[in-house]
């Protein structure tokens, strides 16, 4: 494993000074045209060169029609062109003395025997001129950090703190956004398509590196090298976890991959005892990819599987109870210590066992700040998962049976919102895994700040209690791992 990033074969594809650019036009539909301006759009501080054999102009930048023409070596270039003239534009590329490439166009060994025959040849001038490429078949990168996004859809959010390495170039410039609602945003991500040279080892190893990344995920329909992904794995376990959702363990899902990217998978057996040994946490869906990710970025290594559950209502408290218990959390009595300091901030009507139903709590600081700070020192407690109510809809509503006029209302509700996000986030300070769940949006102010400075907020308790076991899994596994390592 590395030590350096800029020692990773993958650096100048995703730090690249200066790209030269093939396939865009000032025809907009075209996909090279519209990857282009993402990167634009983005602000790359980079030189782009557009290369286009008649338009001299694309998209405000000087186009040339040729790459031998570049008054310098690009650092890197992106080929969106038609499958049959693909091989020959890396040649000139190979000529031109460029030595990294994302090759965006499909038509290779993912269609069979005739794109077998092709990548076999792109692979021939990649060793010939000591290329590196990602793809072909695939979008390639995404590094907000760089200010650097070559896929269809434009970057948003801030660059955070998930890579990812996908055999499926959607899930790279189709979860922006969805990153973005969760309070996540990606660090760097890689498109690895048919892995005709780099692969998912290589990214693995980046991102490894990478620090940026505090959680990597993966999308597999197969892995080319077993004993080097299983080592450069466990090599990474102890730093940062890894987060895999592998698709190719069913008839359907190892069809759709060998059409997809030609990948060669196996059943889900051999992949459950593969991520077992290497420390992996194994995601079924998409959503617990990144639901685990967000808590295994965020939060602290929790002491036990002991959590204490907050709620103002006994429904959402029950279902949370009955979703901990059936992914093996515990709840435990809370100690007399805690009942005696929880009394004055209960109402009469309150349940003081596990969960803690609060039915009404007096003031919003008791709900925020006093009640869980109790339950977070209870030595018997390693996790707290919160049910929230928004409090901006109740803050509202105060303002406006006081009187306060609408022009005010806003400013008022944005620093009393403040005020209480800022005393739960204080609660981090006792070093225990805070999540919360809620059925209204994760758009909300006050969840929005949650999520964006370090809380997880779900949309339901079995999501929440789902990346509290997964936390906890990746923890026992570090540990063990590190045991063997000792041994």
């Amino acid at each position: 494993m590395i030590d350096r990033l800029e020692d990773s074969p993958l650096y100048r594809i995703a730090y690249p000074r200066s790209v030269a650019f093939f396939g865009a036009s000032n025809n907009f539909s075209r996909m090279g045209s519209i990857m282009l301006s993402s990167v634009q759009s983005l602000g790359f501080e980079g030189t782009l060169y557009p290369i286009h054999p008649s338009e001299t102009m694309v998209r405000g930048l000087r186009a040339y029609p040729d790459v031998q023409k570049l008054p310098e070596v690009p650092d890197l270039a992106i080929i969106v062109l038609p499958t049959e003239i693909v091989c020959q534009t890396l040649e000139d590329c190979g000529k031109k003395g460029i030595k990294h490439a994302i090759v965006v166009s499909g038509g290779f060994r993912e269609i069979g025997e005739e794109g077998v025959k092709r990548q076999r040849e792109l692979i021939s001038i990649v060793k010939k001129y000591g290329m590196r490429i990602l793809g072909p078949n695939c979008l390639g990168v995404a590094n907000p950090h760089h200010r650097f996004n070559p896929t269809p859809i434009e970057a948003e959010g801030a660059p955070g703190f998930v890579g990812l390495a996908s055999q499926s170039g959607s899930f790279i410039t189709q979860m922006f956004n969805y990153l973005y609602r969760h309070g996540m945003g990606f660090s760097t991500a890689f498109s690895v398509g048919n892995e005709a040279d780099l692969d998912v080892v290589d990214c693995l190893e980046y991102l490894g590196a990478c620090p940026h990344t505090k959680v990597i995920t993966l999308y597999l329909e197969g892995i080319r090298r077993g004993r080097e992904f299983m080592e450069m794995a466990k090599q990474i376990i102890p730093k940062k976890p890894i987060v895999a959702l592998y698709v190719g363990g069913s008839e359907a899902g190892k069809k759709a991959g060998l059409s997809h990217t030609g990948a060669l998978s196996g059943p889900d057996e051999i992949y459950d005892g593969l991520f077992k040994q290497c420390g992996i946490i194994r995601a079924r869906t998409l959503v617990e990819l990144f639901d685990f990710a967000l808590a295994l970025g965020t939060l602290p290594p929790p002491r036990g599987r002991r959590v204490a559950i907050q709620t103002h209502s006994g429904g959402p408290g029950a279902t949370a109870a009955d979703a901990c218990g059936r992914n093996g959390l515990v709840l435990p009595d809370l100690t007399p210590e805690t009942l005696e300091k929880l009394r004055p901030y209960l109402p009469h009507t309150a349940s003081t066992s596990n969960p803690v139903d609060l039915t009404f709590s007096r003031n919003n600081e008791d709900h925020f700040s006093n009640i869980p700070r109790i339950l977070l020192e209870d030595n018997r407690i390693d996790m707290l998962l919160v049910y929230f109510l928004s409090p901006v809809v109740f803050i509202r509503r105060f303002l406006r049976e006081m009187g306060v006029p609408e022009g005010r209302m806003e400013g008022l509700e944005k620093e009393m919102t403040e005020k209480l996000t800022g005393m739960f986030l204080d609660l981090k300070n006792h070093g225990k895994p805070i999540l919360g769940y809620t059925f209204r949006s994760l758009e909300e102010p006050m969840t929005r700040d949650l999520l964006f400075h370090g809380i997880p907020v779900y949309p339901d308790a079995e999501r929440a209690a789902k990346a509290m076991a997964a936390l906890l899994e990746y923890h026992r596994m570090k540990s063990e791992l590190h045991a063997r390592h000792v041994e």
